[in-house]
């Protein structure tokens, strides 16, 4: 900094060096050299009785910046979903980069100096400094000493700093030992006297390319297609994700692929972290081929056989291993004068031992005392007003720089700032998955962070913890059940060999990728758990064993021959009998939770549970019901709990989230099933269900009943508490935060249409509750202003419903079916059978084929039409109860074994959309069922299947894989099937969608 009083002589102390100037020149010498030292010393030794007045002007210079860690202030999808948006309308471009594993080093020249992220001179940035000066060495071979002085230059010159991503195995484990030492270069900073400019990504890699430093890998994403088609592949990949696949994708659906210097997997390994995508200028695709164009990859093997590398990092640190004073000196003489001619942040002896720790307090407080001469000092002073924090550590003033700059001033030019900042980590780890979790997962959370429980307090205690985190993770209980068998063995093997001495969390992977390796030679399931252990698993290997598991079309999967999964239940995780479970009903009154409560309570044997199994009716208890349930859960943690009460928001789903955190307990939502709206998760028609069943009840406990006054519009109010969500999205909520979903019959799916008059009257009511909360709010309907029309509206309420009695009567599911129904989906949850339907869908889950789905009920319809006109049909739909069998109906588009991710990707930009579907014959013979379809267009452009033979697979017989209906076509013009031509062509509206 620069301490000016009035026309005194200004003195820049860059940390270990002194720079003394004049108003007209300045020169940079190291402060034991000469007379600066000493001014550098006298700076210090006066600073406490230095007084600060109006004339007094200080300048800081910053030497070192970094992108700091960030998290969106909105959720991820809404984040990439203005991303692609963004891209969509030409407004911005999408970056990805590989997020390696390992830790920041900054480098801002031999003057100025190098940093991690909250220290210098240390090993750390030895360590930076020696990895620095061998990758020149590497890649310009004898010429490197020239060119690492020339490089220093440019940096002091031009005020620049670096930021790299350092890594080694030599300053701890992260999540894969990587095979080889080496740094990334992340980003590129000018630090003038002005606001500082963080460079693009085309102008870091044009800046690499001139000095041959390494590079990320980037892609680059420009129109709406690429951009949907990325994240599309992200789901698809983030489960099993390794670098080999991870990168072909990307290379494949990039609008353009800059490889890195260093390919991940030669360096590194084929275990990825994970990705990060962020807004840039739209300009940057435009740029970035002319960097390409002009500067191109240049040979980084330039030392390559040159007995001038000498030894490696790892070969210097081992043979220095007793004292890091002696590591720190060898890596520093080895990296040689050229590239770090003086070694006093390390070392001292710069003219810096004779400041007391008060003359650094008083440096501090008269730099923020005094007036700023630049925009840098100046926002250096605003975020480090509080003296009395800085000074207890000269370190913290490094911590706190990055709030002084601005790190997306590369790309605000053109972008608003709100937009300018969006960014996304993307890891290949499994959140609230219930499949496979991450290589980096099990090596750093279950392993590494366990050690210390496990030897401080033995096996069981780390039982508890690894159980515990696999419990957070939302691991299913086949997951569970590998990694506990695993975990268990690491416990005893490295108990034995290591005894009482706890193995360093720094070098656990000397220890646990052996045991690993070993591990996974027994079965390809373990090769599978494990994953790259070692050099043992091929990424081919690798991915077959796990897409194996998988039906090639992903249609119909069944187990040994089990019936198909149920239309009613889509269930994606099993409930351990060590713990508790919580049954609740995200519904509406009307909805039959009471009943269906009642049924189970009635039911012999339970839920086929040891587990006792008790109900808390809502309308029988006072005061804070879910309050009363948690109260209750504590008292016995282990029992099965019927929430009989309706559940319908967020509010009421994050306590019951608390409880299962503090009564280790799972939660299973169970909700009617309907199709719903473009914005409430429930149709007209269960609306009217719902207040036609109310309308039968006589002695309600809760008062709801025939009785009431407001039946209607307290119906209409819990309607419009899931006003704004559609059918889809509150069934993926409920799945995100609970794992299952259990959907209990309601409606039929051959009934007729709504009566006008129900709509009619129901369309007014809701129009009516509208009009009264934006008046009232939540004032009861007697006393607004629009009480005479509520009065109304409820006497035509009943009117109407009585009128169509026969009619609400005939379109429900008998109430006997739904419970039966709803029961062996509870049962298989308690006992742990349940298998994850491939009906289900995820809102981050692992894709495995895209498909646009139709309605059951019209293909229904359409059968049936079938049958009237054919004998012969009609007699075999019966045969095989199709109606009772189909559960959903689909046209496969990609289906990523078959096709590969990057097809089943490129469909993302329809997701959602409907489609249209001609269906023109319907195949058949006794082992399998299909209708041929014809996709249509989306928005002018026509959908295509990446199959030969585009159908809906209808019904497969015990045995059958689904897939095995692609040779129905052969089979009809050999006669060994029957077909029905469809004359004209039936025409229904799909949605496209990812599962």
């Amino acid at each position: 900094m620069t301490l000016a009083p009035g026309a005194s002589p200004q003195v820049w102390v860059p940390r270990a060096y002194a720079t003394s100037a004049s108003s007209s020149s300045t020169s940079s010498v190291p402060a034991q050299q000469g007379p600066a030292g000493d001014k550098l010393s006298t700076l210090f030794k006066g600073a406490e009785d230095f007084s600060v007045d109006d004339n007094t002007f200080v300048e800081a210079q910053i030497r070192a910046t970094f992108y700091p860690k960030f998290e969106n202030e909105k959720s991820d999808q809404e984040t990439r979903n203005r991303m692609i948006e963004m891209v969509s309308h030409g407004l911005a471009t999408m970056e990805v980069t590989l997020k390696h594993s390992g830790s920041l080093f900054m480098y801002a020249g031999h003057l100025g100096g190098a940093y991690a992220k909250n220290s210098y001179g240390n090993i750390y940035t030895a360590v930076g400094v020696f990895v620095l000066a061998r990758l020149f060495r590497e890649a310009w071979g004898k010429e490197a000493p020239k060119m690492q002085a020339e490089f220093n230059d440019c940096l002091e010159k031009n005020r620049i700093s670096i930021s790299m991503e350092l890594v080694t195995a030599v300053l701890g484990d992260h999540g894969q030992r990587p095979k080889d030492d080496y740094a990334v270069v992340t980003a590129v900073t000018e630090l003038g006297h002005g606001k500082p400019k963080f460079y693009s990504t085309p102008e870091v890699i044009a800046f690499c390319r001139k000095w041959r430093l390494p590079t990320n890998h980037v892609w680059l994403f420009s129109t709406r297609e690429s951009a949907t088609s990325f994240f599309a592949a992200y789901d698809a990949l983030c489960e099993e994700g390794t670098a080999t696949p991870v990168c072909n994708t990307l290379d494949e659906i990039a609008d353009i692929s800059v490889p890195g210097s260093k390919d991940h997997v030669m360096v590194q390994g084929e275990i990825l972290e994970g990705l990060v995508a962020r807004i840039v200028s739209r300009e940057s695709s435009v740029q970035m081929e002319e960097v390409l164009k002009n500067f191109p990859q240049p040979s980084l093997d330039g030392g390559r056989g040159d007995s001038g590398l000498g030894p490696s990092l790892r070969e210097i640190c081992a043979a220095n291993r007793s004292d890091e004073k002696q590591q720190i000196k060898a890596l520093l003489d080895n990296v040689g004068s050229s590239m770090c001619p003086v070694h006093c942040d390390w070392f001292g002896n710069c003219g810096l031992e004779a400041q007391s720790r008060n003359a650094d307090k008083s440096v501090v407080t008269h730099f923020l005392q005094a007036h700023p001469t630049d925009y840098a000092t100046k926002k250096l002073q605003a975020n480090n007003k509080k003296a009395a924090e800085l000074s207890k550590d000269s370190n913290t003033l490094l911590k706190n720089i990055d709030g002084a700059l601005d790190p997306s001033s590369s790309t605000k030019d053109s972008l608003a700032d709100e937009d300018s900042n969006l960014m996304v980590k993307l890891k290949f780890l499994t959140y609230k998955s219930t499949c496979k979790l991450s290589f980096t997962m099990i090596r750093t959370f279950l392993i590494r962070n366990g050690l210390s429980t496990l030897f401080k307090d033995g096996p069981s205690a780390y039982k508890t913890y690894y159980l515990r985190q696999m419990k957070i993770w939302g691991t299913s209980a086949s997951k569970q059940k590998e990694l506990t068998k695993m975990l268990d063995e690491w416990a005893v093997y490295i108990r034995r060999k290591c005894g009482n001495k706890q193995l360093s969390s720094s070098t656990y992977l000397s220890e646990a990728e052996p045991f690993l390796e070993q591990y996974a030679k027994r079965s390809p399931a373990n090769q599978a758990l494990i994953g790259a252990a070692g050099d043992l698993v091929q990424t081919e290997n690798f991915l077959a064993i796990l897409d194996a598991q998988r039906d090639e079309e992903g249609d119909l999967q069944r187990e040994c021959g089990a019936a198909p999964s149920s239309p009613a239940s889509t269930s994606l995780d099993v409930v351990s009998k060590t713990e508790g479970l919580i049954v609740f009903f995200p519904g509406i009154p009307g909805c039959a939770k009471s009943a269906l409560c009642e049924e189970i309570l009635n039911t012999p044997g339970g839920l086929d549970d040891s587990r006792p199994v008790h109900s808390l009716m809502g309308d029988r208890i006072k005061g804070r019901y879910w309050q009363k349930v948690a109260d209750e859960r504590k008292k016995k943690p282990f029992r099965i709990t019927l929430a009989d009460k309706n559940a319908p928001n967020e509010e009421v789903w994050r306590q019951i989230e608390d409880m299962c955190g503090t009564t280790k307990a799972a939660a299973v939502p169970v909700i009617p099933d309907s199709e719903g709206t473009d914005s409430n998760p429930f149709s007209l028609e269960a609306l009217a269900v719902f207040m036609f069943r109310v309308l039968q009840r006589v002695n309600h406990p809760g008062n709801l009943d025939k009785a009431s006054p407001n039946p209607g519009y307290v119906l209409l109010m819990f309607y419009n508490l899931y006003d704004g969500k559609s059918r889809r999205e509150f069934e993926s909520e409920l799945y995100e935060r609970f794992g299952s979903l259990i959907k209990m019959p309601l409606l039929k799916p051959d009934r007729a249409p709504l009566p006008g008059d129900v709509k009619g009257i129901l369309d007014e009511g809701i129009s009516l509750f509208r009009l009264h909360q934006s008046r009232h709010g939540r004032a009861e309907p007697s006393k607004g202003s629009y009480a005479k029309e509520w009065a109304q509206w409820e006497k035509r309420l009943r009117v109407i419903l009585s009128g169509n009695a026969n009619y609400l009567t005939s379109i429900q599911v008998p109430f006997e079916v739904a419970v039966k129904e709803v029961l062996e989906q509870l049962k298989a949850v308690a006992k742990g059978d349940i298998k994850t339907p491939d009906t289900a869908k995820r809102k981050f889950g692992n894709i495995v084929f895209a498909a646009v789905t139709v309605p059951q009920a019209d293909i229904l319809g359409l059968l049936r039409k079938l049958g009237e006109n054919d004998s012969d049909v009609n007699n075999f739909l019966n045969g095989i109860k199709v109606e009772d069998n189909l559960s959903k109906a689909h046209v496969t588009l990609a289906h990523k074994r078959a096709h590969g991710v990057a097809a089943v990707a490129s469909y993302g930009v329809y997701q959602n959309q409907e489609v249209p579907v001609s269906f023109s014959a319907f195949l058949y013979t006794d082992k399998m069922a299909a209708l041929e379809a014809k996709l249509g267009a989306v928005n002018g452009e026509n959908v295509n299947s990446r199959n030969e033979w585009p159908h809906v697979t209808l019904w497969t017989a015990p045995g059958v894989a689904a897939k095995e209906a692609n040779a129905l076509p052969q089979l009809v013009s050999s006669g060994q099937a029957k077909g029905v031509l469809i004359d004209p062509p039936i025409t229904i509206s799909g949605v496209m969608d990812f599962y």
